[in-house]
């Protein structure tokens, strides 16, 4: 790493060769917590995996609906492997540093895979949607095409974002300390870091922020006031009631991931202090457990697939008598 030469200079500093990265310095035992770590990223690969294969080989799954449940799916086992196993030996082996290259790799694919999460769960509210609100075009509105449509353009706006907010970084110059206060490669703690000023850095963090994840949670709210509206139209409460059933899936996961960050932010927001181990503890976990949730919840709550793992099972148990 250069080294200053006039103070007010900041035009010879470059970027280091790599970043430490903290973790947690005060909590005891921490290794206990990246061995739950990787008992939930095992659980999560397992999970994903078994809802995919269930849609992929079920011709009766082959829908809008379970088109953008598999993308979801996706979205998890990435967002988990993008994340928990570079934490695991980072903390559990002791190699905090990591090369400069490395951690804006880290960078890119961490935050794409969190902000294609939000976007996930925001397809899904345009496919209950359009369930809901038109039963009778549902399927001419939203086919499968369409759907596979939707889901691309989901996958290529957080893509340009991310990238954008990634290339600004080698522009930054460090000049006091190359410790970033988080478990992993984290945009918002390289950036902030660095000397000199970082303000496009600050806008595109910010806009990152609004853009892929307070504009999807505002248009899932949308989503459900015209839901609400369409179910208030129904004439008997157990169809109302029937109907509403399919959201509420789809809801809990919404909770699960939306909550965490939101209570992050209002926090943030109101300048309440929170100690550094507290704080990267919390993001940890709201980081890793909805990838973990989610194929989880949508394998109990859902009908369909537990038709399938049934059917599954019967077949697996046939096939062992007659072998």
């Amino acid at each position: 790493m250069a080294t200053q030469q006039e103070p007010e200079d900041l035009s010879n500093f470059t970027h280091p060769v790599g970043f430490y990265i903290r973790g947690f310095y005060a909590l005891q035992n921490t290794d206990y917590y990246f061995i739950f770590l990787s008992v939930v990223y095992v659980v999560t690969l397992l999970a994903n995996f078994l809802i995919m294969s269930i849609i992929w080989y079920a011709e009766s799954l082959h829908t809008s609906k379970y088109l953008a449940i598999f993308s979801l799916a996706v979205v998890d086992v990435s967002y988990s492997t993008a994340l928990i196993p570079k934490a695991i030996h980072t903390f559990l082996f002791n190699s905090r540093f990591v090369y400069f290259d490395a951690c804006l790799t880290q960078i890119f694919f961490v935050h794409y895979f969190c902000s294609m999460e939000s976007f996930a769960l925001c397809v899904l509210a345009y496919d209950r949607l359009i369930a809901i609100y038109f039963p009778l075009r549902s399927n001419t509105l939203n086919s499968t095409t369409r759907m596979m449509l939707v889901i691309l353009i989901s996958w290529i706006i957080p893509l340009i974002v991310v990238v954008i907010m990634v290339a600004l970084i080698p522009r930054l110059s460090y000049c006091k300390t190359t410790i970033v206060n988080s478990y992993f490669c984290d945009h918002g703690p390289v950036f902030k870091i660095a000397c000199g000023d970082y303000s496009p850095n600050w806008f595109m963090a910010c806009f990152y922020t609004v853009g892929l994840f307070f504009a999807p949670f505002a248009f899932i709210v949308l989503t459900y006031m015209f839901i609400v509206r369409a179910l208030l139209k129904i004439a008997s409460a157990e169809g109302r009631w029937k109907a509403f059933k399919t959201c509420s899936t789809h809801l809990t996961l919404v909770d699960i991931f939306y909550i965490p960050i939101l209570v992050t932010y209002v926090v943030a927001w109101v300048n309440v202090h929170i100690d550094t181990d507290t704080r990267i503890i919390n993001t940890s976990l709201s980081a890793t457990i909805p990838p973990l949730l989610n194929p989880i919840i949508y394998t109990l709550k859902t009908e369909e697939i537990m038709e399938q793992i049934k059917k599954l099972i019967k077949n697996r148990k046939i096939s062992s008598i007659n072998g």
